[in-house]
């Protein structure tokens, strides 16, 4: 990442961490002063939202600044920075994922847009397999293509015990053109146990697999070039504190050399574009470039730098170690309270749920008291980070009983 002051207050504070596991006291001491705006909030509010949208570093106002400087400063030279910027961002966006090419990954505004690329790339129409338990964009968009006649989609339920199981994709398998499947599943939380044997069977038949990383990318261990997937989408404003609007596709090795491209196009996209060259057909960038677009929003790989930084220094894994304690210590404060929930396991992702009739209600009374969360249809999800303090679990637990009693 950039070698930018805050990138180096950021590496300090972890290096002052230890290499051991994390714990409270040493994330109070060290960590703790560079979220100093956000943390002036817990005096009325206990955050439990961070699933939904990640708390940002003090340092992410002054990377924004430096961005928007650049252009006050030097106009339309800007661009070089501005690129660089960008560029710095994909490199480390692919370390984390351990991607060997930093132009496999492909800005975008949205997980969305990414998927709209990929779906934009066949010059048929595609058969299309899901679940239906994707999130809500990836969902609408392609109900929208089916109804327009733009994709074949089938979408494959959750068994009765409300799990997402690879089995039931791999028997439909048949057919298809291209898998689209979430890693860890929205709502819930559930890891797809068995994604690596379901990219296996899809390949053997020739079938390409787009995964929906966004609730284990920062949250699990992701390895892209392992896993084997054809693509991959993801973005920054949950769990690396990077805010709305950076956003990325995976575009694998294999599917860039064979010179796919998408009709998402722009001239970024082009051949050397700052010679304005207009051949027929279009002569593409090499590479991941080939799947840029239009002129880009420079200033959200500045606003995503210090969360990437922070993710990169301390290392998903020591995190995800950290998120297990935290959601256990919170499942049993629960559970001493006679509160049910699921999800503290390896096998969820970062959040806890509390299943309830009517957990949209739920969830708005909780934060009249103080306890900010969030529901989807399975429950009341609770999500703690590496600000979350033991104290502020168990005072989350008390107050939900209250409302429960």
């Amino acid at each position: 990442m950039s070698s930018s002051p805050s990138a180096t207050r950021i590496a300090q504070a972890v290096s002052a961490l230890g290499t051991g596991p994390l714990t409270e006291t040493a994330l109070r001491e060290h960590l703790f002063p560079l979220f100093s705006q956000v943390l002036a909030r817990d005096s009325r509010e206990i955050y439990l939202a961070n699933h939904s949208l990640g708390r940002p570093l003090d340092a992410l106002a002054g990377d924004v600044a430096e961005g928007l400087q650049a252009w006050y400063a030097e106009l339309d030279n800007a661009w070089m920075p501005w690129w660089d910027e960008m560029q710095r961002w994909r490199a480390a966006t692919a370390a984390v994922l351990n991607v060997a090419r930093a132009d496999a990954i492909v800005p975008k505004s949205s997980a969305g847009q990414g998927l709209r690329a990929v779906l934009n790339s066949y010059a048929d129409v595609p058969r299309v397999l899901t679940s239906s338990g994707e999130f809500d964009s990836i969902d609408h968009i392609l109900k929208q293509y089916a109804a327009k006649g733009r994709a074949e989609v089938e979408w494959v339920p959750a068994r009765a015990d409300g799990l997402f199981h690879a089995e039931d994709l791999i028997a439909r398998l048949a057919g298809v053109d291209l898998v689209v499947v979430s890693q860890v599943f929205f709502a819930t939380g559930q890891v797809l146990e068995g994604l690596p044997g379901l990219i296996a069977a899809a390949h053997a038949l020739g079938v390409r697999v787009l995964v929906d990383v966004y609730h284990s990318y920062g949250v699990l261990p992701v390895d892209l070039s392992a896993l084997g997937a054809d693509y991959a989408i993801g973005g920054s404003y949950k769990y690396l504190r990077g805010g709305p609007g950076v956003c990325w596709l995976y575009v694998s090795p294999l599917v860039l050399d064979s010179g796919l491209t998408t009709l998402d196009t722009g001239w970024f996209a082009k051949l050397d574009p700052f010679s304005y060259q207009r051949p027929m057909p279009p002569a593409f960038a090499p590479g991941g470039d080939a799947w840029l677009e239009s002129t880009f929003n420079p200033l959200g790989f500045y606003q995503a730098r210090s969360g990437l930084a922070l993710l990169s220094a301390i290392g998903v894994a020591r995190l995800r170690d950290y998120s297990l304690r935290q959601k256990q210590l919170l499942a049993d404060a629960l559970a001493e309270r006679g509160i049910a929930s699921f999800g503290a396991s390896a096998h969820y992702g970062a959040f806890l749920s509390i299943p309830h009739a009517e957990p949209m209600q739920l969830a708005e009374r909780l934060r009249a008291l103080g306890v900010n969360g969030d529901a989807r249809s399975a429950g009341l999800r609770l999500c703690p980070d590496l600000l979350s303090s033991e104290a502020q679990l168990i005072e989350a637990a008390e107050r939900l009983a209250s409302l429960l009693a």
